[in-house]
Formats: structure tokens, C-alpha cells, sequence
């Protein structure tokens, strides 16, 4: 029986939804987790860290494909290159930039990846915005401006680290979009070929690079069993996590995935708020969660319209529709 059109909108709707719960449910999750790992147990190596939730998920998507859960893919070897290029620049230059920057400046940064990635999308996939959309993309860089920007201070050095983070960043989310059309590769697919690099990159760089940030040496970390259990705990949501990222910049295209990812920002100050107590949620925090909010509702009924975000050209052989079902069809499979 052949569906109708309102019934396959709804059914993508629906895994759409379901796609954004489980990212913001596993990032904000892994946040939390991190953050107690390092402020509660002084695990500070977060480089290597994140070089062990790659090799988890390496883990699981070796599993996955031995059980025969993931079917063989092709991904040429200069592709995942870049992708490894732009993907390990990400992560190295936000602990960085991190270190480098005021909390402010560092903010205002992770902000301007939205512009970048607008104009990536602009001038690499030919993507028109309308007025409506654009003007709620302002919105939201303005509430969440609001909540997190406090002290602003910037130095030639800091300003570099944050330069690179945020094209690096970019240009590693539009890719994810872009290899998943172009190859026709799933959510599981591309992190299966991109995950195995990441983790025996980082794993080699991350713990000098973790004693040049902290001046501490992850040999010299005293492991205690709540420790280990909270280092645990991290990779396996990080494996959720990084699946997470991969289906909804896939689904999404990689603004919409920034835009949507604020609400992830405003979710962690208020968990932070309950669970650590430290940071209040004065008027100021909260009139800017509310601007982010209206602005990201905004923008999902503004870019949804007809004419509000379009493609120009459609040179590439899979249009973005065809791109929905095939990862809505393989993604499902897992």
C-alpha cells in the first residue's frame, strides 16, 4: 500500500523530532557528565578524552558491521582526510581558543559559526535564505548572546586559535552533509569510516596537547574507581552523541544543526543551575533564553516555508528530499 504524501511528511516529521531528542538528550547529557568529571574529579585531559569517545564508537560500529547490522560502504581516501583535517583542527582549536579567550570572547565565537556555516552553504551548495529566515537567525545569535556573553577581552594570539576552531568547525559539519549526499553513505556508514581515524589521531596528539593546555600528565592522574566509572560513563554517551551529530546534520544541513544547538546551550545553564548551583539564573539569563527560544521557532517556521531556504542549483546527483528518505530508510535499519 502506498503511502500519501501527509503520511510520509508526518512519519518524517516524526523521525526528524526523534533525531533532535536524541542529540540534545545525549550532548547535554555528556556535558554534565564532563563537567563533573572534571571539576568534581579533576580529570582535565579533555583532548584525550574525546580521543577515547572515538575509539568507543569505533568500537561499537566494528560490533555493528561484524553482526552485519551495518552494510559496506565506499569513502575515498582523500575525502576522509579532509574531513579528518577539519574535524581534529575543530577540536583542538576550541580547547585552545578555550584556554586563550575570555569565556566571553570564546562565546561570541561558538556564535559566529552560524554566519560561517550560512555562508558556506550560500557559496558552496548556492542555498537562498528569505528575509524571514535570516532575520530569525538573529534572533536566536542574540538570546543566546544575551545569556552567555559577560566579559569580552581579546588578544592576536586568542584570536587566531578562535579563527581556526570556528572555520575548522564549520567546514567538519558541512562535510558531514555533504559526504552523506554525495556518497550516499548513512549516519552509521560515515561514522564507521571517519571514527577509527579520530580516535588513533587524538589518542597520539591529545595527551601533549593536554599537558602543553593543563601542565598535567594523564600517566601521572591518580584513577580512582568513581573516576573510572565517570570516564566510562562519558564515552558511552559520547558514542550517542557523535551518532547523534551525524544524523541531524544529515537530516538537518549543518545552520540548522547550529540554530537547533542553542537549545542545547540554554538546556545546560539550567542544568547547571540544579545540579551545581553555581550559576544563577538572574533576569538577564533568563530574557535571553527567552529572545533564543522565540528566535528558534522563528526560524523553523521561516526556513520551512516555500522560498525560505532553497537550493539555486541542483548539480549534485541526490536532491535533499531523496536525502531524507535514504537516511530516514538506512538510518532506521540500525
Amino acid at each position: 500500500m502506498k503511502m500519501s504524501p501527509a503520511s510520509r511528511a508526518d512519519k518524517k516529521a516524526a523521525a526528524d523530532a526523534a533525531a533532535w531528542m536524541f542529540n540534545v538528550v545525549t550532548s547535554v547529557g555528556i556535558i554534565i557528565v564532563n563537567k563533573a568529571l572534571m571539576a568534581t574529579y579533576g580529570f582535565s585531559f579533555a583532548t584525550t578524552l574525546t580521543g577515547l569517545h572515538f575509539a568507543t564508537t569505533t568500537l561499537m560500529t566494528s560490533v555493528l558491521k561484524w553482526m552485519g547490522y551495518i552494510q559496506p560502504s565506499h569513502l575515498p581516501f582523500p575525502e576522509l582526510l579532509k574531513f579528518i583535517i577539519f574535524a581534529n583542527f575543530s577540536i583542538v582549536g576550541m580547547n585552545v581558543s578555550l584556554m586563550w579567550n575570555s569565556v566571553g570572547f570564546y562565546q561570541i565565537a561558538k556564535l559566529s559559526m552560524i554566519p560561517v556555516s550560512c555562508l558556506l552553504e550560500v557559496v558552496l551548495d548556492k542555498i537562498r535564505y528569505s528575509r524571514d529566515t535570516k532575520l530569525s537567525i538573529s534572533v536566536v545569535l542574540l538570546g543566546v548572546g544575551v545569556c552567555t556573553v559577560t566579559d569580552v577581552s581579546v588578544n592576536a594570539r586568542g584570536f587566531i586559535a578562535a579563527f581556526i576552531a570556528v572555520w575548522s568547525t564549520a567546514m567538519q559539519q558541512y562535510y558531514v552533509h555533504h559526504l552523506q549526499r554525495k556518497y550516499s553513505l548513512s549516519s552509521f556508514n560515515l561514522l564507521g569510516h571517519t571514527a577509527p581515524a579520530q580516535a588513533a589521531t587524538l589518542l597520539l596528539v591529545g595527551p601533549f596537547l593536554d599537558y602543553w593546555l593543563t601542565g598535567k600528565r594523564i600517566d601521572a592522574y591518580d584513577y580512582q574507581t568513581a573516576s573510572v566509572v565517570f570516564i566510562i560513563l562519558s564515552c558511552t554517551i559520547a558514542v550517542g552523541t557523535n551518532l547523534s551529530q551525524f544524523i541531524c546534520i544529515g537530516r538537518f544541513t549543518a545552520v540548522s544543526f547550529q540554530v537547533l544547538g542553542h537549545m542545547k546551550t540554554i538546556l545546560v545553564l539550567v542544568m547547571g543551575f540544579f545540579f551545581f548551583g553555581k550559576e544563577g539564573l538572574n533576569l538577564h539569563v533568563v530574557l535571553g533564553m527567552i529572545i533564543a527560544v522565540m528566535g528558534m521557532i522563528w526560524y523553523n517556521n521561516a526556513s520551512t516555508k516555500p522560498g525560505g531556504k532553497e537550493r539555486r542549483s541542483h548539480s549534485l546527483p541526490i536532491t535533499k528530499q531523496q536525502k531524507a528518505d535514504y537516511s530516514a530508510e538506512h538510518d532506521g535499519k540500525v
